[in-house]
């Protein structure tokens, strides 16, 4: 009997990469639409050049390394990777923003370890490190929720904040809510507001928390929630991961808000406010950079949502999402060394 030798992705449903990560991306939609409904068509935009630049990218290192593009590029990797770090920035960030990202993430983070199956760190998420240290206030200037705004922005107006053409002071409008402030996160707020001494029940209190977990972001979780369902209803994921990240994030948070309510954020809205669900579906599950068995997966996961949970409490990011997957990624192969299954005949000492 002969015994195939293959790197990662290792997935025991026999789809190829490129049927695999295309079922990925149409999952994805439901989370992009709610998004572009709430934030403006300023994500589809900057969606579109990043996956640009992302094709060009990896076409020009292959080129370079004298390997065969179109196989490459048709797996789909490269465009996921745009997407995931599109989704992250800001709808109306300036254009360049998501070109050096998606470039570090292609050119550096995956090309330069040898493409997909060998980078360590998952592209999309040290990218946006990347850029959220570098350029922290391109970074963090989110738009006010359409459905909220004074000025909503069309097309074309999207197009000019984009690409530059648009005023500071014009900017500026256009990112002010009916309170007069310029927009941050829910995570952001609440985070800002308990460094100012104000309860999480005050903070709760403002107007974007209308709904109770900030207007858009309840249901953009709850669009990729979805397409991670159908994910696992498709088997294109394990649900080991997920669950891990869900479960320890709601348990820390639970312990977090029955100790001190009042500079805690509770468990749902720890679970549907920022990146919970996109990460715990699209991002942590990447077969290449997490953990590889059974218990190391949910040890993967649960690892996620503690430094999560450590990271928006006391740490000065308000999501953490992304350093919690990139410490993770370090530590994937330290869980799999440690946890992986015991060969089968092997007897153990007494």
């Amino acid at each position: 009997m002969a015994f195939k030798l293959a790197s990662s992705p290792h997935l025991k449903v026999k789809l190829q990469t490129q049927t695999v990560m295309r079922r990925v991306i149409m999952c994805a939609i439901p989370g992009i639409a709610a998004q572009s409904y709430f934030f403006g068509i300023g994500v589809l935009v900057q969606i579109l050049l990043a996956v640009i630049v992302a094709l060009a990218a990896e076409a020009a290192v292959l080129a370079l390394r004298k390997r065969a593009i179109m196989p490459t590029i048709s797996d789909n990797s490269a465009v996921l990777t745009a997407i995931l770090l599109a989704v992250a920035i800001p709808p109306i960030a300036p254009w360049w923003l998501v070109v050096i990202g998606t470039l570090f993430a292609i050119v550096l983070v995956k090309q330069l370890y040898g493409g997909l199956g060998q980078n360590i760190f998952n592209p999309a998420m040290a990218a946006y490190v990347m850029l959220l240290i570098s350029f922290p206030v391109q970074m963090t200037s989110w738009s006010i929720p359409t459905v909220i705004a004074q000025n909503p922005m069309d097309i074309s107006l999207t197009l000019q904040a984009i690409f530059g053409s648009m005023s500071a002071e014009q900017l500026n409008q256009y990112k002010l809510g009916f309170d007069g402030l310029a927009m941050a996160t829910p995570l952001d707020t609440v985070k800002t507001d308990l460094a100012l001494g104000l309860t999480m029940t005050e903070s709760l209190s403002k107007p974007i928390f209308s709904d109770g977990f900030g207007i858009g972001w309840f249901w953009v979780n709850m669009a990729y929630l979805v397409g991670g369902l159908v994910m696992l209803k498709l088997k294109v994921i394990r649900w080991h991961i997920s669950a891990g990240i869900i479960g320890s994030l709601f348990i820390c948070s639970s312990f977090g808000y029955l100790l001190s309510p009042d500079t805690h954020v509770g468990p749902l809205v720890q679970l549907f406010s920022g990146a919970t669900m996109i990460a715990a579906f699209f991002i942590a599950t990447d077969p290449v950079t997490a953990a590889t068995s059974i218990r190391g997966r949910l040890i993967f996961g649960a690892l996620i949502g503690v430094l999560v949970y450590v990271i928006r409490t006391f740490g000065g990011y308000p999501d953490a999402f992304a350093f919690a997957v990139l410490l993770a990624n370090l530590c994937a192969p330290f869980i799999d060394y440690y946890v992986k299954p015991r060969t089968y005949g092997h007897r153990t000492g007494n």
